[in-house]
């Protein structure tokens, strides 16, 4: 036995614990303080003692520092720049007032010594106060001081010259601002500020001298160019992190705006003599940022080396562009761009030839921008078939796809996805050879090589595809083209997938004769979806083409099925086939000239199929799928049938009997059980409804009394059967009936009777506690209720004032929040009831 001892005993052993706990814990603590202190670094001549204090925990061994270091109070710089900046800006505040409203009140003379005199004292002061270690107090003065020459220039221009020209005289004051601040700067090497404001003011001599000479686009371009040449200078050897970023920033705006200026006049040139001196713009920018690239640090050397192949794409292009007609002027720059990959032959750095590489890169993906709108017409365009369908087979192509596309325009877009195309399989097949020849720029990369291959398929599929529409073949070569390539793109994913499963081959890296890789794969069951929709589609023009090219599907996407042993892509293809399906009966509904509700039988036959296809795929993985696809064919036929009541009644009691036949296995038995009980009831009232009997419970009973028998059975032989499956259908059969008949009867005699069977149906079931019986009673007895109490209620809601039915209902819900606690915990006792009950 357990020994518990006395109260008094336990709570005198719980304090000698906690306080044994207490005193641990304040060991660690000082413990944990002295190693803190002993990491922190400490002065040259600080003493250490040799030994802990005593009872610290210290241990033979252990260093012992000479205890926490008190860190001296650092000064409160954050006040001061506070104070400095607020001083500083009083005195510009005061320096722009005096200039702009004072000036008026003063001669020339004593103007100009006023300016010039405090000025030059603003200069000078920094220099005495950084040799009093003054340093924030100087930068603050130079701050002002850079006001001060600002004003200065104003007061000039105002006095001096007011006759010259403003951005002349603006570009030859900022050349002379840029060079007094980089003597001041360099003289008073402490200060921060100088030197970033002459590499501001070095940005705008060149600009707007050349914009108030009123020089040509490219002279401004040249400009601009030359100025974000120097402020490459100066981000690469400039002194001060200030003066790097002020130069990176202008670099980055000047050299943008040549690079623009350069473009602009190359697409504008009107002959190749005209695009020379835009391309001789765009290849001087190309040099100076490969250079630039050549010293840079790996980021900014693969920006600029980006920005370099970029420019002499633009360059070269930009000339060739301008000796071809206009249809074919994006493959002589997709040409260019593809001339950049021989930088793999160069030496250049790592990170400049990576970005040459990005180069590389980004034109085919900008050709690829322009050339895939044809690609998605031709996909698309067979959509406007679907509201004339069979109107006929046009002559060519084009006629399928509408007119909204001008294929006139897009002659070289198929040579543009071809030209891709077969780059991204050449890197594919000979990917380890590119990798080992270009090794310091391309890291070897499975996903690389994969999204090559996968690019190549699906750029090669469109080629095809926009190439026909381009030449205009005749509408049969058109459809079975894409019904080719539909077969083509199954088999390589269906092949692709046993290869993969096949062993160490289907690595995405192996060699030729390996797997041919999951991107690969997806992408071809990818375009094998999207080119059967497209050919279906298309195929809507011809009664013959409709049914043969969804026969072929129907066969190729089953074949493809039952040939790969990927699950995921055999569930897909599965349900792709029974859609196929769907559409082929309603064609074939189409042809027999039935109207929609006529032809809602006819379209489950493909559910049949897909039950009886589940019943012997048991419990594969793609038995759901296929089944459940099925039933979404069953939808559109109840939706088909909405219109007609007795072909809705028939349609419903078909899908019932194949929900029972989905019913007969067991791991279809809690879902589709239900459902064709529910099916059946409601294909027998819709039935009723429509033959507009009166006393539905003539027809009703018979089903619910033997129903109930069954249902009695089924307890006795299994009692932890619940009273929904026993009872429910049989119950639901009359009830629900004989409630939509007696909301709408006049007469007294049938809404007595019900209540009455609602109401010992209710008392049954709260007896024997069956959830069905208690449920169902109760909610029929209930509407019933509401039924015969409607008019008296209605009677007696117009005699009362209008304030008292809102009245009721706020003192109601006043009642039910106040007692809100109360209720939710009767809801729950309700609710476990309810779920103890079978």
């Amino acid at each position: 036995m357990e020994h518990v001892p006395p109260p008094a005993e336990e709570l005198a052993l719980l304090d000698r614990e906690l306080a044994q706990l207490d005193a641990r814990r304040a060991h660690l603590l000082t413990r944990r303080a002295w190693l803190v202190s002993a990491l922190q670094p400490q002065a040259p001549n600080a003493p250490r003692w040799s030994t802990p204090p005593v009872g610290h925990g210290w241990a033979p061994g252990q260093p012992w520092g000479s205890g926490p270091r008190t860190a001296k109070p650092s000064a409160p710089r954050s006040a001061q720049n506070v104070l400095l900046t607020l001083g500083g800006l009083l005195l510009t505040v005061a320096a722009v007032a005096f200039t702009l409203v004072s000036w008026g009140s003063m001669g020339i003379g004593g103007r100009s010594a006023v300016l010039a005199l405090v000025t030059l004292a603003a200069l000078a002061a920094p220099a005495v106060l950084l040799r009093r270690k003054l340093a924030a107090t100087a930068e603050a003065l130079a701050a002002l001081a850079l006001v001060l020459t600002l004003l200065d220039v104003y007061a000039i221009h105002a006095v001096a010259a007011p006759e010259a020209d403003g951005l002349t005289f603006t570009a030859v004051a900022s050349a002379v601002l840029a060079a007094l601040w980089a003597a001041y700067g360099l003289a008073l090497g402490k200060l921060h500020l100088p030197l970033p404001a002459a590499v501001f003011f070095v940005q705008w001599p060149l600009l707007l001298g050349a914009w108030a000479a009123g020089a040509p686009a490219i002279v401004v371009g040249w400009a601009l160019l030359v100025t974000a040449v120097v402020d490459g200078a100066i981000a690469l050897w400039g002194k001060g992190l200030g003066v790097r970023v002020t130069a990176g920033i202008g670099l980055a705006v000047m050299g943008s705006a040549a690079l623009l200026v350069g473009l602009g006049e190359s697409l504008t040139a009107g002959g190749p003599l005209g695009a020379l001196l835009p391309g001789a713009l765009l290849l001087t920018a190309a040099v100076a940022a490969l250079a630039g690239a050549w010293r840079a640090p790996d980021g900014y050397a693969q920006v600029g080396g980006a920005v370099a192949g970029l420019a002499a794409v633009a360059a070269v292009g930009g000339v060739l562009r301008a000796a071809v007609p206009g249809t074919w002027q994006v493959p002589v720059y997709l040409l260019c761009g593809l001339a950049l990959l021989s930088v793999v032959r160069v030496r250049l750095p790592r990170s400049a030839g990576r970005g040459v590489l990005l180069a590389a890169g980004a034109v085919p993906a900008g050709a690829l921008v322009w050339a895939l709108p044809p690609v998605a017409a031709v996909l698309l365009g067979p959509v406007q078939l679907v509201a004339e369908v069979w109107a006929g087979a046009p002559d060519g192509f084009r006629g399928a796809l509408g007119a909204s596309m001008p294929w006139s325009e897009t002659a070289a877009a198929p040579v543009v996805l071809a030209v891709v195309a077969g780059g991204l399989g050449a890197a594919f097949r000979w990917w380890p050879a590119l990798v080992r020849a270009a090794a310091p720029l391309i890291t070897p990369g499975a996903k690389v090589r994969g999204a090559s291959g996968a690019g190549a398929l699906g750029l090669g599929w469109g080629t095809l595809l926009l190439a026909a529409a381009t030449l205009d073949v005749p509408y049969p070569v058109a459809v079975a083209l894409e019904t080719v390539l539909v077969a083509g793109l199954l088999a390589v994913a269906v092949l692709g997938a046993d290869r993969g499963a096949g062993g160490a081959g289907s690595a995405e890296g192996a060699g030729p004769g390996g797997g041919i890789g999951s991107a690969v794969r997806v992408s071809a069951l990818v375009g094998a979806f999207g080119g059967a929709v497209s050919v279906g589609l298309l195929s809507l023009a011809s009664e013959a083409a409709t049914y043969a090219v969804f026969g072929a599907l129907a066969v190729l996407f089953t074949g493809a099925a039952l040939r790969t042993r990927a699950v995921v892509e055999q569930a897909a293809l599965a349900v792709a086939a029974v859609v196929w399906g769907t559409v082929l009966t309603g064609c074939a509904a189409r042809s027999l000239g039935l109207a929609p509700h006529e032809a809602a039988p006819l379209l489950l036959v493909v559910p049949a199929v897909t039950v009886g296809l589940g019943a012997r795929l048991r419990r594969h993985p793609v038995a759901l799928p296929v089944e459940l696809t099925g039933a979404l064919g069953a939808l559109v036929a109840v939706g088909l049938a909405v219109g007609r009541a007795p072909f809705l009644a028939l349609v419903l009691a078909l899908c019932g009997v194949l929900a029972a036949g989905a019913a007969v296995r067991p791991e279809r038995r809690p879902v589709a059980g239900y459902l064709a009980a529910v099916l059946f009831v409601a294909a027998a009232w819709v039935r009723l409804a429509a033959s507009e009997v009166s006393v539905p419970e003539a027809y009703t009973l018979p089903v619910t009394v033997p129903a109930l028998v069954v249902g009695v059975l089924r307890r006795r032989k299994d009692p932890g059967a619940s009273s929904w499956t026993a009872y429910g259908p049989g119950l639901a059969a009359t009830l629900l009936p004989s409630l939509a008949v007696a909301w709408t009867d006049p007469d007294w005699l049938r809404p007595l009777l019900l209540g009455v069977a609602a109401l010992v149906i209710t008392l049954l079931g709260a007896k024997y506690r069956l959830q069905a019986l208690l449920l169902l009673g109760g909610a029929v007895l209930a509407l019933d209720t509401l039924h015969e109490l409607a008019p008296y209620v209605v009677q007696v809601a117009g005699a009362l004032p209008r304030w008292l039915p809102p009245a009721l209902a706020g003192l109601l819900l006043l009642a039910v929040g106040a007692t809100y606690e109360q209720r939710l915990r009767e809801a729950r006792r309700l609710k476990d009831a309810l779920g103890r009950m079978r």
